[in-house]
């Protein structure tokens, strides 16, 4: 998809599935940046980074420059408090020369109270943008805003939860046709209902069904 796409000068966010040093190499090459989700399925660079801020943290930052930015959201009796954290002086990083571009690391803390209920969750990101926290935490905020709403998509109009397939590659199949599918009932616009109203059209009418999948019919 990289390779489709004109990324110039755009921040490119991925979640930890993508946080792979030839996709990180790919977006610098077209001329991009990026904030990458740091998961264990990159256990040695995940565990450095998290133990740098579960240390900085303990210090309060103390002999350490970095970036910090907060946001407080509040809907209906729930109240998410989010703290960034943007450091970019790394050259202790042993992994930071096989990560094309990576210029900074970042932290999340998300506080979330629901009632009497306080939950809690860090992540951690690598960066190749010199930017600040309130960017880092911009970017991080976007990405997930696209997120939940494609999720939620996917889950209201193609039952996506209640998928069950497990053998082989069949889930990630299926997962990237149900894409292929809200892309094509999103892009055809001279219906104007919900996607769920669109994607029962396409099944009952081959002429619409044609027309989403772009088939010139005579």
């Amino acid at each position: 998809m990289l390779d489709l796409l004109d990324i110039s000068g755009c921040i490119v966010t991925i979640d930890a599935m993508g946080c792979q040093k030839k996709i990180a190499a790919k977006i610098i090459d077209k001329g991009a940046d990026y904030v990458l989700a740091l998961k264990k399925n990159q256990s040695t660079l995940y565990n450095d980074v998290e133990l740098f801020f579960q240390d900085a943290k303990g210090t309060n930052f103390k002999e350490i420059t970095n970036s910090y930015y907060e946001t407080t959201d509040s809907d209906h009796g729930r109240v998410e408090i989010r703290r960034h954290w943007l450091v970019s002086d790394i050259d202790w990083l042993d992994a930071k020369p096989l990560w094309e571009g990576l210029n900074c690391i970042g932290m999340v803390e998300r506080e979330r109270h629901i009632n009497d209920k306080v939950t809690s969750e860090t992540s951690y990101y690598i960066l190749s943008r010199q930017c600040d926290g309130k960017v880092f935490a911009e970017s991080v905020r976007k990405h997930w805003g696209i997120e939940n709403k494609l999720h939620w998509s996917l889950d209201v109009s193609f039952r996506e939860d209640e998928c069950r397939k497990r053998t082989g590659n069949s889930a990630e199949n299926f997962a990237m046709v149900r894409h292929i599918a809200l892309n094509l009932l999103k892009q055809e616009n001279s219906l104007k209902k919900s996607i769920n109203t669109k994607r029962l059209k396409a099944g009952w009418d081959d002429t619409y069904l044609m027309k989403v999948l772009g088939v010139n019919t005579i």
